[in-house]
């Protein structure tokens, strides 16, 4: 015989987070007859729901316009929530199955003081000796994963970037110029991918996405291949699974 499955307990509380999602892709700030609007349901069981989540901080109306905004009471669940997340456990299925794919070695990285750590190495089963380990760092403006995360700075970040760093060539292909990295990161934007053509090692080709989502930067991802097994048409299909795995994992987050 099959087991009925047990309805939710409080099912108030899954009222409150389509109330609380609807806020947080709003194009501005809604009103009660935006929320009602937008989900579907009557303003006065909204409007009750609504005066509890200003109770208790989580939202705040402003009184003159009769909007709705989220409150500052989130924030510290926020910082609580990314502080202990770990990027590892929830990308490790896609990465995995990327490696497989392309059979080439697939990197996992995070930024921390201006540099990429790297966190997760999945080897190629016919890899070379790479100098990348985890635990060891990478710049930012000579690594895929560097440039592609550089790519989501806001305008006032990366001027800050630039202006904090000094270049220094890790081989002759490195981007020493400050202006030349930024007229990258304009077609890094453009095509969704970085690329790093022996720039961070010599013979040695990158191809990096960033882990970005809504406002907050989680980490990024690229394939390492030996510049002699990738053709053109090699490349083009990475390119694709590089973007394929970027969805997923970012639909997981």
């Amino acid at each position: 015989m099959e087991m009925q499955q047990s309805k939710p307990y409080g099912t108030v509380l899954i009222k409150q987070k389509e109330i609380l999602d609807f806020m947080l892709h709003y194009d501005g700030t809604p009103t009660l007859a935006d929320i009602s609007k937008g989900l579907g349901r009557p303003k006065p069981t909204l409007l009750k729901i609504l005066n509890t989540l200003e109770l208790i901080g989580f939202v705040r109306k402003n009184e003159d316009t009769k909007q709705y905004i989220l409150g500052v009471s989130l924030i510290p669940y926020a910082q609580k929530a990314i502080s202990s997340f770990d990027i590892v456990e929830v990308a490790n299925p896609y990465l995995r199955k990327l490696r497989d794919l392309t059979q080439e070695t697939v990197n996992l990285g995070v930024i921390r003081d201006n540099k990429v750590v790297l966190i997760q190495k999945l080897e190629s089963p016919q890899s070379i000796k790479m100098q990348s380990e985890i635990g060891g760092t990478m710049r930012l403006y000579s690594s895929a994963m560097g440039k592609a995360s550089l790519a989501t700075y806001s305008q006032s970040k990366l001027i800050n970037y630039l202006n904090n760093i000094s270049f220094k060539a890790v081989t002759d292909h490195t981007i020493t110029n400050s202006q030349i990295l930024t007229d990258e990161l304009r077609i890094i934007q453009r095509n969704g991918y970085a690329t790093d053509d022996e720039e961070n090692e010599r013979d040695v080709f990158c191809i990096g996405a960033a882990l970005y989502k809504n406002g907050h930067l989680y980490g990024a991802f690229s394939i390492s291949t030996p510049k002699y097994r990738l053709s053109d048409e090699r490349k083009k299909e990475f390119v694709n699974l590089l973007k394929q795995t970027q969805q997923s994992i970012l639909e997981a987050l």
